[in-house]
């Protein structure tokens, strides 16, 4: 079974067809650029370029960098434009897209919905706590596999900034930080979000989880497993893709 995913980031927007069957992309994905200012007419024609890319006509599935409530409403828009705030997100979409069957889910939710049904996640019981490091920080917490949604913890507070500021591949990129230097920010963030939840696994996912092998051998004094997304940043596709299905 195929279900078109996409993933909206502060920097792009990318989608393909997913196999769910095998929790994989079915085709090559496209990408093309977030628009700047993210406005909300500016991400629905990326999204409509993405998916007119395939020729797609069936339900689509769409994360999006931020709280989603009801599967349509935005109400957090920390890395896009402010006026995507209380936006019916899922009948922006709908419209935009000729009136295919839209579904709108947090992108970390999502990216962690597929980590753990096909990724580093998979079997595991307990709290499991996956973190996408890219323009901000997301993130997805599961208990014994259930979801707790929403639970945005890259705004926790550190050093006296919301924790994405400190910690996100974009700040080392900003800042021209080095591995080891953005590492010890990393190891300070998740010290502290393993004090506040005592996971027993954090999976470390976003574009930077293909370099994990950079950085997460720096990471000291944590308990909890570290292991980065085996999906890596394709697991936002895949995710919306599987939330679409659900939806359908």
């Amino acid at each position: 079974m195929q279900i078109f995913g996409v993933d909206i980031g502060g920097s792009g927007i990318k989608g393909a067809p997913v196999d769910l069957d095998r929790g994989d992309l079915a085709q090559e994905r496209c990408k093309v650029l977030t628009p700047h200012p993210a406005t909300p007419d500016g991400v629905a024609d990326g999204v409509k370029q993405v998916v007119d890319h395939f020729g797609w006509t069936g339900p689509v599935g769409l994360t999006f960098p931020g709280v989603v409530t009801g599967g349509a409403t935005i109400r957090t828009a920390a890395n896009v434009d402010s006026s995507w705030i209380d936006t019916d997100a899922r009948a922006l979409f709908g419209e935009r897209l000729g009136g295919l069957p839209v579904t709108v889910v947090n992108d970390a939710d999502a990216a962690g919905v597929a980590e753990m049904q096909f990724g580093a996640g998979k079997g595991r019981k307990g709290t499991v706590i996956l973190l996408t490091f890219g323009t901000g920080i997301g993130s997805a917490v599961f208990i014994d596999g259930a979801l707790v949604p929403n639970t945005e913890l890259g705004h926790l507070e550190l050093d006296g900034h919301e924790a994405e500021k400190r910690a996100s591949s974009k700040v080392k990129d900003d800042r021209d930080l080095s591995w080891e230097q953005w590492a010890r920010r990393v190891q300070k963030y998740l010290a502290h979000v393993e004090m506040l939840f005592s996971p027993e696994l954090f999976v470390i996912g976003g574009g930077v989880s293909r370099k994990s092998h950079k950085f997460l051998p720096l990471i000291e004094g944590v308990r909890a497993e570290i292991v980065p997304a085996q999906l890596q940043n394709n697991a936002g596709i895949v995710g919306a893709a599987m939330r679409a299905a659900q939806g359908a």
